[in-house]
């Protein structure tokens, strides 16, 4: 069976498309996180090489999925240099990360809570490994908040 003369150049340019859609979203991946932070509470240290004020501080982390660039909330409060308490908000943009960003945020707790910030360096929770690069990247910009 022969194919149309146009299918081929068609699936061509099909593929193309693709892959300038997938480096454009990749320059996306570096998208800036923004940070809030509640320091009203007495200044504590932390028990890693960092020396961070007690209070609750909230970044915004973003990662690169195949599909979108999706962003996540992240509010850590710290007591003497620890976490005491995670939130996360997700904010899907797809189906796919809908149950990932909820995978995520059931799990991350166990992982973070009575932990030093210093010490955070989260890989995959709950099956969900793209996640953790805007947890990740989140808690990077609340540490140089809560060092300021």
């Amino acid at each position: 069976m022969t194919r149309p003369a146009a299918a081929r150049p068609l699936r061509l340019g099909a593929a193309l498309v693709g892959v300038a859609g997938t480096v454009a979203l990749a320059g996306c991946g570096a998208a800036t996180g923004t940070t809030t932070a509640d320091t009203s509470s007495d200044g504590g240290s932390s028990s890693g090489g960092g020396s961070y004020a007690d209070g609750t501080y909230t970044a915004t982390g973003s990662y690169v999925t195949p599909e979108t660039v999706e962003t996540i909330e992240v509010t850590l409060t710290l007591e003497s240099g620890e976490i005491s308490a995670v939130e996360i908000q997700g904010d899907p943009q797809t189906a796919e990360t809908v149950q990932y960003q909820s995978r995520f945020i059931g799990g991350i707790e166990d992982e973070v809570v009575g932990v030093a910030l210093d010490d955070i360096q989260v890989d995959r929770v709950a099956g969900s490994s793209l996640t953790s690069g805007g947890f990740n990247e989140a808690v990077e910009a609340i540490k140089d908040e809560a060092a300021g």
